[in-house]
């Protein structure tokens, strides 16, 4: 006679997929309630500028003459800056803490140490940045433009604060996210893929690059794309180290600049009209931003796994 199982535990598990359900319908109706709070309150904003809003540099209270495009600028040049810098980097830390290169007893606190980095406030980082980072950045940015200046990236001398500054203390920051998350990915992969490589008669580096990589692309891929997310949206630290220049001066990344969580920080307090509509215009293309990138994310995921 074939095991059936009982009623009790059938609704127990009816009740679980209703649960689970319940709460993913709930992110999805919170995500599109956010939306349509941080839309309509920039409706104003939206019906005097439209998209004119993301072509001009100029922030002006007094005049009530606003535009975004100095901060959505500094936003995606910090944010591809601190993926440059920490990508190769992070990926590196994920292959060297999930290899064998060192005893476990070793290892093991090194990835404790790693994800620790990632509970650091943002505020912690920003006065580091200040105190430390800034006053070894600004010989370097001194040389750079210097030696490099004809080039429209090094072509300001540097002030201190700056984007590049910025774009540094970011990708420090979404380094242990990378790391971690890659390094999870890649202890994830069968151990049989390994061993069939090494039978095969393949070294331990084409066995990295050519089994390991591939097979955890997905979520490194998430990870990194995780990562730009908080990149985009890091609001305390980028403050503090950016300058907050609302115009656009130069295209070279030694500058002071600005970005749209930055203006937030800064403005929301003391904003009030249509400064607070325009400040609601500017969250919303954030919004729009990040929700572009995991959309992207996503696809490239779905379309190298089928590959894969």
């Amino acid at each position: 006679m074939a095991w059936q199982r009982s009623k009790t535990s059938r609704w127990i598990d009816q009740g679980f997929v209703w649960v689970t359900a319940a709460f993913g319908i709930g992110v999805a109706l919170i995500l599109l309630v956010i939306a349509l709070r941080v839309g309509t309150d920039a409706i104003p904003a939206i019906q005097k500028f439209g998209l004119g809003f993301l072509t001009t540099s100029r922030w002006s209270v007094n005049d009530e003459v606003f535009g975004a495009l100095t901060q959505i600028y500094g936003t995606l040049v910090t944010s591809f800056m601190a993926l440059l810098l920490a990508v190769p980097i992070g990926i590196g830390v994920a292959l060297f803490l999930s290899e064998d290169f060192l005893p476990q007893r070793i290892q093991q606190p090194i990835v404790f140490l790693v994800e620790l980095l990632a509970a650091i406030p943002s505020v912690v980082y920003g006065l580091w940045a200040i105190f430390v980072l800034i006053p070894i950045l600004k010989p370097i940015g001194d040389g750079l433009n210097s030696t490099l200046g004809w080039l429209p990236i090094f072509s300001t001398a540097p002030s201190g604060p700056g984007i590049y500054v910025a774009g540094i203390i970011l990708s420090i920051m979404i380094l242990p996210i990378i790391a971690a998350i890659s390094r999870d990915a890649l202890t994830a992969v069968p151990a049989e893929l390994r061993q069939a490589a090494y039978g095969l008669g393949a070294t331990r580096w084409e066995t990295i690059f050519q089994i390991m990589l591939p097979a955890a692309f997905s979520g490194i891929v998430g990870g990194i794309m995780l990562a730009l997310g908080r990149a985009m949206g890091e609001t305390m630290a980028v403050t503090m180290v950016i300058g907050n220049s609302d115009t656009i001066k130069s295209a070279s990344i030694l500058s002071q600049g600005s970005t749209v969580a930055s203006l937030l920080a800064n403005q929301f307090a003391e904003a009030g009209g249509l400064q607070v509509a325009s400040l609601m215009y500017a969250a919303l293309v954030l919004f729009a931003l990040t929700l572009v990138v995991n959309v992207l994310a996503e696809i490239i995921v779905r379309r190298f796994s089928l590959k894969l």
